[in-house]
This record gives structure tokens, C-alpha cells and sequence, in this order.
């Protein structure tokens, strides 16, 4: 008899599916979620009480109020602590598990798969290189729009195409977190240009605090967008809520008041 225990790669498959859907995407009609199932050999269903398993771990929707599903494996939290200690690994890990499982069942490579679009002159290890930072690109990216439930935490922005998934600290600057989602801001375009240049920040709040460029600056469009903004909270993602430590970083080396609302300290050695 075949086992009906869940794999480790079945389980890392899941979670990376869970890291890029929203919490209401998580159900037995999503198409993902059907597909899924198809190429690991499970039911519709039982892939997305899976998913709803992994949420039950999750601190911001326990913090929500909001509950997954009770029952979680073992199995699962260590695949939820795999996942937090290294990212990049794991979505890299992923993205090339479920290209191998869709060649299996005769599928042709996701459409998210832009491997075919780089030039031929790109080949062997620099072709790779590629690939894999498109792959990491994609998986942060989902995470973190998929987090905010694909709007604006400040504006409120809906429209996919001037959204952006804005890192914390910056990708450079912290490697083992260039794909945590809770390294990320899901933003507007404009949004997103201020807060890589410091004129916008958060405290440990999660309230939106405003630089004195802004602050004292008298453009109308700055008066009607921008300066309203100072002292609201974001709107806080479903999952993988902010962590302090970044935002502490942040408020310290970017924002241009530097050291305002910065009550979380950082240690020396935390980023370099």
C-alpha cells in the first residue's frame, strides 16, 4: 500500500504555494491549488487544508484573530522553519521541483518561467544565474503582493502594474533576507521611490512617518498625497507582518530623519 503521509517535497511544494497566494485564496477551487494537487498526486482539498494548516502557524494571522486549521504536522513546522532560514534556497528549490514534476505530466514550463525570453547569447552559468534571480524576483514578488491582498499598505492601490514588492532592508545589503516576506512593503510605485529614499518610514507601529522635505514641502500634489500620510498606520498584510528589526534598520541608515520613532534597537552586527 502506498502511503498517504505527505513528503518533504510535497510539503515545501505547498508552502511555497501558500507564500504566494492570499489568505482567500486558500481553497480547493483555486485553480493553483487544482494544479497543484495534480502534479503531486493529491486531492484538491487536501492540498488546500494543507495550506490552511501552514496558516495556523503563521503569527500575523493569529495575531489577526483569523485561524487556520488546527493539526499541523511535525512535518510542517519544520518545513516553516526551512523556509525561514533560507529563502532564497528554498524558492529556488521549488520553482525547480515543480518544472521538473510538470515535464513529468507532459505539461510545457509556467508561464511565469521566463527562462525562454533570454537572449541565446546568454548560456551555461551566466544563463543560470539569471534564471535563478528571475525565479527569486517572481517568488518575493507574489509573496509579499500576495500578503497585502495585492493593494497599496499606504495608498491603498490596486492596480497590479505600479505595484511593487520594496524591500525593508535592502536586498544588498541583508542576503538572508532578500526573499523573506516579512522584509517586504507591498507599494506603489510612488510610494515605493520615497521610501527607498528615506522621505518615508514606519515606526514600530507600523504608522507612516513623513520627512521634513515632505513635511515642509509645498508642491499641491505633496500637500494632497503625501503629507496626509504622516501618522496613519498601513494597511497590515495578512501574513508575514513587517519585523521590527527591519524597520528599525530602516528608520536608522535610510529614512532622512534618521533616529525618529526608532524605540527598537538594532545590534552592530545585525546588518552589515
Amino acid at each position: 500500500m502506498l502511503s498517504n503521509r505527505w513528503t518533504i517535497g510535497q510539503l515545501k511544494l505547498a508552502f511555497h504555494l501558500y507564500c504566494r497566494l492570499s489568505f482567500g485564496q486558500l481553497h480547493q477551487g483555486n485553480p493553483e491549488v487544482v494544479e497543484l494537487a495534480g502534479l503531486i498526486g493529491r486531492t484538491p482539498s487536501a492540498v488546500a487544508m494543507k495550506l490552511c494548516n501552514f496558516a495556523s502557524l503563521d503569527p500575523a494571522i493569529v495575531a489577526s484573530g483569523r485561524k487556520g486549521l488546527a493539526g499541523a504536522s511535525r512535518l510542517d513546522r519544520q518545513v516553516w522553519e526551512l523556509f525561514q532560514a533560507d529563502w532564497e534556497g528554498l524558492a529556488v528549490e521549488c520553482a525547480q521541483l515543480r518544472q521538473a514534476l510538470r515535464a513529468e505530466h507532459g505539461l510545457p514550463p509556467e508561464e511565469a518561467d521566463e527562462a525562454a525570453e533570454l537572449p541565446e547569447d546568454f548560456t551555461g552559468a551566466t544563463r543560470q544565474v539569471l534564471i535563478e534571480q528571475r525565479i527569486k524576483q517572481q517568488f518575493f514578488r507574489r509573496a509579499v503582493l500576495g500578503s497585502y491582498a495585492g493593494r497599496c499598505c499606504m495608498s491603498g492601490l490596486s492596480e497590479p502594474g505600479l505595484l511593487i514588492a520594496s524591500h525593508i532592508v535592502p536586498w544588498w545589503q541583508d542576503p538572508a533576507n532578500r526573499l523573506n516576506p516579512a522584509n517586504g512593503l507591498c507599494l506603489s510605485a510612488l510610494h515605493d521611490r520615497a521610501f527607498d529614499q528615506g522621505l518615508l518610514s514606519l515606526d514600530d507601529d507600523y504608522r507612516i512617518l513623513l520627512a521634513e522635505p515632505l513635511r515642509r514641502n509645498a508642491d499641491p500634489f505633496v500637500c494632497q498625497v503625501l503629507q496626509p500620510l504622516a501618522g496613519r498606520p498601513i494597511r497590515l498584510p495578512e501574513r508575514f507582518r513587517p519585523e521590527a528589526r527591519f524597520l528599525a534598520w530602516h528608520r536608522r541608515h535610510v529614512f532622512v530623519d534618521s533616529g525618529v520613532g526608532d524605540s527598537a534597537a538594532v545590534s552592530s552586527g545585525e546588518f552589515v
